[in-house]
């Protein structure tokens, strides 16, 4: 099968990308992810936009619903953009433990949709027991590791692998994977 050539992707005018979240770690991946998956620059920026979940999103369902609310909420606030991008991390529990995710959700001005999810990982116990108790993830790593907002850093992921998988470099292969649909609008 012939891929379509990355530079056919080139376009002169940047388009404009709203996340919708101010933290720091998921705008960069979203213009990182971007300018990988399309070979052109964009103007990402983030608002604050409400996912219309708990703090703390636990299971597909009400992680999935948090990423998708705050691209319906990044519209209504900034309507022009080209794309908004939701991003929203949530853990759930199987028989192995509590584990963390995010999903991601892309809409762009013509309606068309994208949708991934990141791989898991497993907490530490103390760790999930924290969360038990009420408390965000951020909030409990920062405690169990003597750090300070380590969500707008390298978060859980960045903390457990020693800085070998950063936040942004985990939400970056999920968005683009989201983009998939965008790429291959012939296709969708």
């Amino acid at each position: 099968m012939n891929f379509p050539k990355r530079e056919n992707f080139k376009i002169s005018e940047k388009l404009l990308v709203i996340v919708g979240s101010k933290n720091p770690v998921k705008v960069a991946c979203t213009d990182s992810a971007f300018t990988e998956a399309f070979n052109r620059g964009f103007v990402v920026n983030g608002i604050n936009a409400s996912s219309q979940v708990s703090d703390q999103p636990r299971g597909d369902e009400e992680t999935y619903l948090g990423a998708r609310n705050r691209v319906v909420n990044a519209k209504k606030t900034f309507p022009e953009a080209d794309y908004w991008v939701g991003i929203e991390g949530g853990i759930a529990e199987d028989e192995g433990g509590m584990y963390a995710f995010a999903w991601i959700y892309i809409e762009d001005k013509a309606g068309l949709n994208g949708k991934a999810k990141t791989g898991i990982f497993y907490l530490p116990e103390a760790i999930a027991k924290l969360i038990h108790s009420g408390m965000e993830l951020g909030e409990a790593d920062d405690q169990v590791f003597s750090q300070e907002n380590s969500k707008q850093n390298g978060g859980s992921v960045g903390i457990l692998t020693h800085g070998t998988i950063t936040r942004q470099t985990y939400y970056n292969q999920a968005i683009i994977l989201a983009l998939i649909p965008f790429m291959n609008k012939e296709l969708y």
